[in-house]
């Protein structure tokens, strides 16, 4: 249905508003508030009844409906002086009065390359299952000089590897026994990945000899037969238990990351117009590893377009969250309401699936943009716990509590999430995380070598770059520091120290130490 008013037009088969002739871009909530409104124009619609079917009963502040309909009057050229569109009738409620005609929209044009600010949602996707990655994992076979027996140290493997990956709850994953079934009819993992119809299958070895533990292991894209990734786990025996807890963690974590990037790479070769919820999530994922803000608004529109497809799907809206906290963290938006926008996306996320170790890790941050330093670690310590192989949980945690926290805590967290993704793309965000510990804990010359390897990294923004220039003034290395400094404002001009420093969230010790860094260099 497409409903017209003054010179906008809402498009509620296509999620689109336009105005002018020109599409705008306005969050979910944003939109279905202007959609309902216009719906209920003929009555006065009260505040609670709008918080009631934008938030389907979740807990959210008033601040929270304020912001959605200034936004939704900046969006259609309305303001709350003028209220030629949306009216404000004090204790009542709000009403849409601006004259509205209805009529059915034509049936969208097909092409190559469709313009992603107009997505049409695929008219049979909300009758199809909800589509996800799968995954099967092959018992590993024991090539030990003397194999072990049936449940020896291949199978606990497999068996961690199954359990880990399923925590992720990013794929689905076919359960240890069809599994070992299969391998006990001495099927091979093409033979099996076929028979199941899954995408992608991890197989390896395992060899124990001279007080070492070797294995093997490789991903497959079951459909092609490409090896994605292949490694090999040499570790000294000691605490077997420890070492294969190790090893399987890492297993986990790098092949999911695997997948991930192979997603984010088919997604981005499909016409926008005809992605899936988990395409679009992937679509959106891409551009969010860009760091930049355009590409930071085309991924919160590939995420507002997962939701609308697939409502329970918790990874996206930790997605949409993740893009409210960057427009905050970074200072694109204004900062209240973006912070609103990252809490209430991040508790929709909850809503969807509070087992997800990504929902807790969206809240986590959304927290910490609030400056609830304990409720976040608290968060981000559930999302790790929930699933131990969770790179981001780790990183986000390190990333906290290099500020305000424990710096020790810090710096483990960042190790061990290096471990887990060791290239992942915000390994610049796992390294500044260790410089921030470092420089609080006095070890400036430590802290700029890590800081250096941050900003090195090619998608590290300005303030990866400032941990740089402050920790190299700190440690002496005046120079290079204003080498960075440099940097930094050849790419923005505006850049100050005050935007560094409201960004961050430093306990009062941090504070002044980046603050004497920044005074070296002239930034102070």
């Amino acid at each position: 249905m497409l409903l017209t008013f003054r010179d906008c037009e809402l498009d509620t088969r296509l999620f689109t508003l336009r105005c002018q002739g020109l599409p705008r871009q306005v969050e979910p909530q944003v939109f279905d508030l202007l959609v309902y409104l216009v719906r209920h124009r003929h009555r006065i619609v009260p505040r609670q009844e709008l918080l009631d079917a934008l938030w389907a009963g979740k807990v959210v502040s008033e601040s929270a409906l304020s912001s959605c309909l200034k936004a939704a009057r900046q969006a259609i050229g309305d303001s709350g002086e003028e209220q030629a569109c949306i009216a404000t009738l004090h204790r009542r409620g709000y009403r849409f009065v601006a004259a509205v005609t209805e009529h059915e929209p034509p049936e969208p044009r097909q092409e190559d390359e469709p313009d992603t600010d107009a997505q049409p949602v695929p008219g049979d996707a909300r009758a199809m299952p909800p589509h996800r990655a799968s995954i099967a994992v092959m018992p590993f076979a024991d090539l030990s000089p003397v194999a072990s027996a049936r449940g020896g140290t291949a199978d606990a493997l497999a068996h961690d590897v199954i359990t880990r990956l399923a925590q992720l709850r990013s794929l689905f994953v076919i359960a240890q026994g069809t599994m070992f079934a299969l391998h006990e009819r001495d099927m091979g993992p093409q033979e099996a990945a076929r028979l199941l119809d899954v995408d992608y299958v991890v197989s390896g070895t395992v060899r124990r000899h001279a007080q070492r533990l070797v294995v093997t292991a490789e991903l497959v894209e079951a459909r092609t037969a490409r090896v994605v990734w292949a490694d090999i786990f040499d570790r000294p025996l000691g605490d077997a238990f420890s070492v294969l807890d190790d090893i399987g963690s890492q297993i986990v974590a790098i092949a999911a990351s695997e997948i991930e990037l192979a997603e984010r790479n088919r997604a981005l070769l499909r016409p926008p117009n005809t992605l899936d919820a988990w395409e679009a999530h992937h679509r959106g994922l891409w551009h969010m590893y860009r760091f930049n803000q355009a590409d930071n608004e085309r991924a919160r529109q590939f995420f507002a377009m997962a939701v609308r497809l697939d409502p329970t799907f918790a990874r996206a809206y930790a997605g949409l969250s993740f893009t409210h906290f960057q427009n905050a963290f970074q200072g694109w938006s204004e900062r209240a309401a973006a912070c609103d926008l990252a809490l209430a996306t991040a508790r929709q996320s909850l809503g969807a699936d509070d087992r997800n170790p990504a929902a807790h890790w969206a809240m986590g941050r959304a927290l910490w943009l609030r400056g609830q330093q304990d409720p976040a670690v608290a968060e981000l310590e559930q999302a790790i716990h929930l699933s131990p192989s969770f790179a981001l949980g780790h990183y986000t945690l390190a990333f906290v509590q290099s500020q305000a926290g424990d710096p020790q805590a810090a710096i483990a967290a960042s190790d061990h999430s290096r471990l887990l993704s060791p290239f992942d793309p915000l390994l610049f965000g796992m390294l500044g995380a260790r410089a921030i510990a470092l420089v609080r804990l006095g070890q400036f010359e430590e802290a700029a070598d890590w800081a250096v390897k941050a900003a090195a990294r090619p998608n590290a923004h300005a303030h990866i770059r400032a941990i740089a220039a402050y920790s190299l003034a700190l440690a002496g290395s005046l120079d290079l520091a204003r080498t960075y400094a440099a940097e930094i404002h050849q790419a923005l001009p505006n850049y100050q120290t005050g935007d560094f420093f409201a960004a961050f969230r430093f306990d009062p010790q941090g504070t002044a130490l980046f603050r004497q860094g920044a005074a070296r260099i002239g930034m102070g």
